[in-house]
């Protein structure tokens, strides 16, 4: 049960990520005719700092309430209130970036970190923290690896999850290595 629990949280938490970056376009446009560059949301995505939502493009890196995730500051996320107040903090590599938002292909140092954090006032109570890696063709979502981790859109893989549920410890996934770019 729970580890059906841990891969829909672990989904949620990347959908999220994936679908906040959409957003985002890949390029500034610069007029041939009279020179002037138009802006765009790239500004914003190599703006220094963070963003209103938690969003900071240049270190890679979300942290905030995970209302700000979906770009969107209404207390809920994607228009579900249980988690809007916890606490996130989402890291990427620099291969998941440019394959994300530069139309690099994907490569074995693409990799994601989401720590979810929902011990705060008015949080869900729950703590999760994944570790997502590009590995290749893998199979469906939730394919167990050989490795311990598990399969999700195909391509990636699950290489550590692991959280508290209602004061109890979970292990979803525990590759061995569970590093980014670690080999065996």
């Amino acid at each position: 049960m729970f580890k059906r629990f841990a891969s829909f949280v672990a989904v949620f938490v990347i959908a999220l990520f994936f679908a906040a970056c959409n957003n985002l376009p890949t390029a500034t446009n610069v007029s041939e005719e009279t020179g002037t560059t138009e802006m765009s949301q790239t500004v914003a995505k190599t703006a220094p700092g963070f963003d209103e939502f938690g969003y900071n493009y240049n270190a890679r890196i979300f942290n905030g309430p995970a209302d700000g995730v979906d770009k969107v500051l209404d207390g809920k996320v994607w228009g579900d209130p249980t988690y809007a107040k916890d606490r996130l903090v989402m890291k990427w590599s620099k291969g998941w970036d440019d394959a994300r938002f530069n139309s690099a292909p994907w490569t074995p140092d693409a990799w994601e970190d989401n720590e979810w954090n929902g011990k705060v006032p008015g949080g869900s109570g729950e703590i999760w923290h994944y570790k997502i890696k590009w590995i290749g063709s893998c199979g469906a979502d939730g394919t167990p690896l050989p490795d311990g981790g598990y399969a999700i859109w195909g391509q990636f893989e699950v290489i550590l999850s692991q959280g508290t549920v209602a004061n109890q410890h979970f292990w979803d996934a525990h590759a061995n290595p569970a590093g980014y770019g670690a080999s065996k």
